[in-house]
């Protein structure tokens, strides 16, 4: 009961809007976010003494691939429920394809798949078939209790769950905003969410993502980094926990609304995602700068 009150304290909106602004960091993003052609929300806490920067950070965004996280979740909360096994075989059915490059959309109707490797490539590709897939044994509405269980009144799962008809009309799939997607995370990161041992799994199969071209490109490869991407043509988002030498930080950002919706490596949203990865590298690792080569030694 006292472990419950300690949580719903430290997560309540009261206790984060009670954060202290790190005015230093605020400057040096602002200057950043003011040229962009879009809206920008972003979220920074510094985990070790709690500032925090906060730029439209309770604006209400679409999440894209992000509700893979929330979705994650629900399907740990199952399998701590003996309702689901990590391992168990699912057989594919090609109903719930999602037209694209997915890999478990490649599959001929009837073959076999672990849980588990559907876990990852939700996680590690952002293979949306799979993500169908672990929304359907999860059930959108009870993902939705959760977060709620959680403290979080704004991030939900609005596609194929009742209720959320008019939600996902105008968001999309989910619905979050910047400093719910960092809290969930970091909730997680500190074992805080179905349990410990829940917790530890979920955030070493978020240790594991194959899109790093955006903001994990812009840290030292000796860095560890939990993080979850969405990107849409006209919206490009992350939500990145970065565990460095001297410090550990997390932080989410959201653009919607882009001028630019290219899909190149120099679109703009991503530009500016790698921009503000950088510089909160550098910011919290004075000792440790570190920064890509240029031009052509990029490998992208």
């Amino acid at each position: 009961m006292v472990k419950r009150l300690i949580l719903i304290l430290c997560f309540s909106p009261i206790y984060m809007y009670a954060q202290k602004t790190d005015a230093k960091l605020l400057g040096k993003l602002q200057s950043l976010i003011e040229p962009f052609h879009g809206n920008v929300g972003l979220y920074v806490k510094n985990l070790h003494n709690g500032k925090t920067v906060a730029i439209n950070a309770d604006s209400i965004y679409p999440t894209a691939s992000m509700i893979k996280v929330p979705i994650l979740v629900g399907i740990m909360d199952k399998i701590a429920k003996d309702e689901l096994k990590f391992h168990q075989e699912i057989v594919y059915n090609d109903s719930l394809l999602y037209p694209g490059v997915d890999i478990l959309g490649s599959f001929k109707n009837g073959e076999k798949i672990e849980l588990s490797k559907m876990i990852m490539l939700m996680l590690t590709m952002s293979d949306n078939t799979a993500s169908r897939y672990l929304q359907m044994f999860a059930g959108g509405t009870r993902i939705n209790a959760i977060l709620d269980s959680l403290g979080f009144k704004v991030t939900r799962v609005n596609s194929r769950t009742e209720g959320r008809e008019e939600a996902r009309e105008k968001y999309g799939w989910g619905q979050t905003t910047p400093r719910e997607m960092a809290t969930l995370l970091e909730m997680i990161y500190n074992g805080q969410v179905i349990s410990a041992a829940a917790s530890a799994r979920m955030i070493r199969l978020i240790n594991r993502n194959y899109w790093d071209a955006v903001a994990a490109s812009q840290l030292p490869p000796y860095a560890t980094v939990f993080s979850k991407h969405g990107s849409l043509d006209a919206y490009r988002s992350e939500v990145v926990l970065v565990h460095g030498v001297q410090s550990e930080y997390v932080f989410c950002i959201i653009t919607n609304n882009n001028e630019d919706t290219s899909w190149t490596f120099d679109n703009e949203a991503w530009r500016l995602i790698r921009s503000v990865s950088g510089t909160l590298w550098n910011y919290f690792e004075p000792a440790h700068q570190w920064s890509l080569p240029d031009g052509s030694e990029k490998f992208y």
